[in-house]
């Protein structure tokens, strides 16, 4: 139309003022080409007023363009001329909830909370098909609050609205500002880059409000603009804003100014074809509106995406160049590849390395995945939205450099280099301090402990054994001279004397079978005629006891009975522990076994029913 009417051939207009231009002549078409009127409170602004007389001037010419562009797409109004793609992004963007932002520097969530509910609203978990007055927080910024959109013309009525309290802002943005957020030091600077709304830089400088960090904005050509920004900032509360009137390309990466820049926001300007209302979003964005005449066709030109693409990849490259710096974040509206992982692939693939700083690496997201939807498309490292019902279309990609080899250097290595360079005279490396010193003789003497204890018991034992030994062969002797012993003395001796049942006959009948090895004993085996210990009894810590039983001698008395083995000395060596008063027997079998005597000097066995 406005070709058509000879508007933009015969009229010297500014570039600035191409946007303005566009949207007072949709309003102008709206108001079916009449004047506007101007309400007593309300100022008037001279590009406004400037662009408004031009428009009456053609108003005759606008109409007739509009009504031949009518006819030609067989369209009832200049809405309907639209291809369908943008209509349905139009009717996207009526329904979409609304995103505000905190203010935390003028007022707490929880007086934004009872705020609210003072004006009738209440706080849910979902705005989605809800009519009522309601509200909820999103879950990847904690400071953002949704509205369902049928509440915007309530919502700036309220005093948080008027009092920057509430600001309405794309999710998109806040993402990217919260994903900054959560790289920052304390005194870390930021570099913002093509911001847009100056929202932006607010809710940035909102966030970093507790903190020591400066935030510098570059791109802000007209000098003119600074009290109006200034003038904004101040209602908002906003401290730490420092603007830059250079572009960013032409920023030394050297800067003193930006010598502790340490994060980088990059926000370049995009397609815009992930957001619900693109000709909003690039008259916001984009200085000039060469863009327009691609959506008003439904799409975007290849070669127009190729430029847009191109000078994405310059800003970032360019960020990629300031050596202080640690991070980037790099975020688009747009779904195009070219504009998202294409130019963040090439930009890491192509960095220049010869600098001694060390390279940028791809990092995982730093938001919180919300959703299964989330984590499958963040696979890559990427952070995308996809264009919905309840937000627009995001992109999000962190780089950040690689930890330096050098700061995994152990201290040793630290101090030897350091004493090599003569920094560390009087100073002796090679003792080790009093814990370590404590750590060694502790490692030393746990050992020793239970060494010295076995050797004892082991000793014991031995000493049992010879013993034991001598005992046998008294008794051998003394067996061998009285053979006039009665049976019935004999067995009677045997009920009043312990006997332990042996293991498999030996060659010897007078020396039990654990015997033969005492030439060479082991120290830690046990003898296998004594007593095995109760179960309960091997989790007590054990001591040695040595009992004595004197030599029982009882006169036979009956000739025909087998004599028995008596011992002239009985050892009995048990295991007991320390507080326990249990004397296990030798004479006690076990339940269900019948006790056995091996009786070598007799092939007689008789019953015994008395056992």
């Amino acid at each position: 139309m406005l070709i058509d009417s000879y508007i933009f051939p015969s009229t010297t207009i500014p570039d600035h003022l191409s946007s303005l231009i566009i949207v007072m002549l949709y309003d102008f078409q709206d108001r079916k080409f009449q004047a506007r009127l101007f309400s007593d409170n309300e100022e008037p602004i001279a590009e406004v007023q400037e662009v408004e007389n031009l428009l009456n001037s053609f108003k005759t010419k606008l109409a007739a363009a509009l009504a031949r562009c009518r006819i030609k797409h067989d369209a009832l109004s200049i809405y309907h001329i639209l291809p369908e793609t943008v209509r349905n992004q139009e009717l996207r963007a009526s329904t979409l909830p609304l995103y505000a932002w905190i203010n935390t520097c003028k007022i707490s969530s929880e007086e934004v909370y009872y705020s609210l509910k003072k004006k009738g609203y209440n706080k849910v978990t979902s705005v989605l098909h809800i009519d009522d007055k309601v509200y909820a927080v999103d879950q990847h910024c904690y400071d953002v609050l949704i509205f369902p959109s049928h509440l915007k013309n309530d919502l700036l009525n309220i005093d948080l609205f008027k009092e920057y309290k509430l600001i309405f802002q794309d999710k998109s943005r806040s993402l990217a500002i919260h994903s900054v957020r959560a790289l920052l030091n304390m005194d870390d600077d930021i570099l913002m880059v093509n911001t847009g709304s100056w929202y932006t830089v607010a809710h940035m400088s909102i966030l970093t409000n507790n903190n020591t960090s400066k935030i510098f904005v570059c791109g802000v050509k007209s000098q003119a603009k600074d009290p109006d920004l200034k003038n904004l900032f101040t209602k908002m509360g906003c401290k730490n804003i420092q603007i830059l009137h250079e572009t960013f390309l032409n920023i030394e990466p050297k800067d003193h100014r930006l010598q502790n820049v340490k994060v980088i926001l990059l926000l370049p300007r995009c397609s815009g074809l992930g957001v619900s209302n693109p000709v909003e979003f690039i008259l916001n964005e984009h200085e000039d509106t060469g863009l327009l005449k691609d959506f008003s066709q439904g799409g975007i030109s290849e070669d127009k995406l190729h430029i847009l693409a191109q000078q994405q990849y310059e800003q970032l490259t360019h960020a990629m160049k300031f050596t202080k710096a640690q991070a980037v974040v790099y975020c688009t509206c747009s779904v195009y590849p070219e504009e998202n992982e294409a130019v963040v692939k090439k930009a890491l693939e192509f960095q220049d390395l010869g600098i001694k700083v060390q390279p940028y690496r791809l990092s995982p997201p730093v938001l919180p995945l919300c959703s299964l939807k989330e984590i499958h498309l963040s696979t890559d490292k990427f952070f995308r939205m996809e264009p919905s019902g309840i937000t627009n279309g995001c992109f999000l990609s962190v780089l950040t450099r690689e930890r330096d080899p050098s700061e995994t250097v152990s201290v040793r290595d630290v101090l030897a280099r350091a004493a090599a360079k003569g920094l560390l005279d009087g100073i002796e490396l090679g003792k080790s301090s009093k814990r370590e010193k404590k750590k060694k003789k502790s490692k030393i003497s746990l050992p020793k402990a239970p060494t010295s204890d076995k050797n004892s018991i082991q000793t014991k034992i031995a000493e049992f054994l010879n013993r034991e030994t001598n005992a046998h062969a008294n008794r051998s002797e003394t067996l061998t001279t009285k053979t006039s012993l009665a049976q019935e003395n004999a067995t009677s001796a045997a009920s009043s004397s312990p006997v332990r049942k042996p293991g498999k006959p030996a060659a010897n009948p007078l020396v039990p079978p654990f015997m033969k090895n005492t030439a060479h004993p082991r120290p830690c085996e046990r003898p296998t005629n004594f007593v095995r210990p109760r179960p309960e009894d091997r989790v007590i810590a054990l001591k040695p006891i040595e009992i004595v039983l004197p030599p029982v001698m009882l006169p036979s008395s009956s000739p025909h009975r087998i004599k028995s083995q008596i011992p002239t000395q009985h050892f009995h060596y048990h295991w007991l522990g320390p507080k326990t008063g249990y004397f296990p027997s030798p004479s006690i079998t076990r339940r269900g076994e019948k006790p056995k005597e091996n009786l070598p000097s007799s092939p007689l066995r008789r019953p015994r029913p008395w056992l």
